[in-house]
């Protein structure tokens, strides 16, 4: 069975390769938001795995869920302030939806 919790999270740790391409290329800030979600996500579950290979499963349930909730409250930051910052209308646009 540790055979098995290995090769999950080698694999784990293989499937977020492509993950941190789209942090560095992007094309825009929310893929990359999105991407950091990712990795975040896949860590808490990488987490647990290292707890199953070391028999102390509740403490890393405790690390993944502190993990997880940093995460999600790190992803819902940087999407407001991008939401807030980013123009709504394109640029140069007044913002009051007029046809022109």
């Amino acid at each position: 069975m540790e055979t098995f919790f290995i090769y999950s999270g080698i694999t784990l740790l293989l499937m977020m390769a492509p993950v941190f391409y789209r942090i560095i290329v992007g094309p825009t800030a929310i893929d990359r938001i999105v991407a950091v979600n990712v990795i975040g996500t896949k860590t808490a579950v990488l987490l647990i795995i290292i707890g199953m290979l070391f028999d102390d499963v509740a403490m890393f349930v405790d690390f993944a869920l502190a993990y997880a909730l940093l995460n999600f409250i790190g992803s819902l930051a940087a999407a407001r302030y991008f939401n807030k910052t980013r123009p709504a209308y394109g640029a140069g646009s007044s913002g009051k939806g007029e046809m022109t």
